[in-house]
């Protein structure tokens, strides 16, 4: 059985959202630079999901420089 979803805060352009912790939901401004695409607040969120069994108890920071 599929949980309902609940409705996920999405982050203002300009804006990233912190998705978890103490932290959560959060809003950190993002410079409007050429090229720079951060991640949606929902594929950091999923990532985090998926790992966060795999990972009991650990602290993660997200800071990917990425590569493309």
């Amino acid at each position: 059985m599929n949980r309902p979803q609940r409705p996920v805060p999405r982050a203002a352009e300009g804006q990233v959202r912190i998705v978890g912790g103490r932290w959560r939901n959060t809003r950190l401004a993002v410079p409007s630079l050429p090229g720079l695409r951060p991640s949606s607040d929902r594929v950091r969120e999923t990532v985090f999901n998926w790992l966060m069994p795999r990972l009991p108890g650990a602290r993660v920071l997200d800071l990917f420089a990425g590569s493309g």
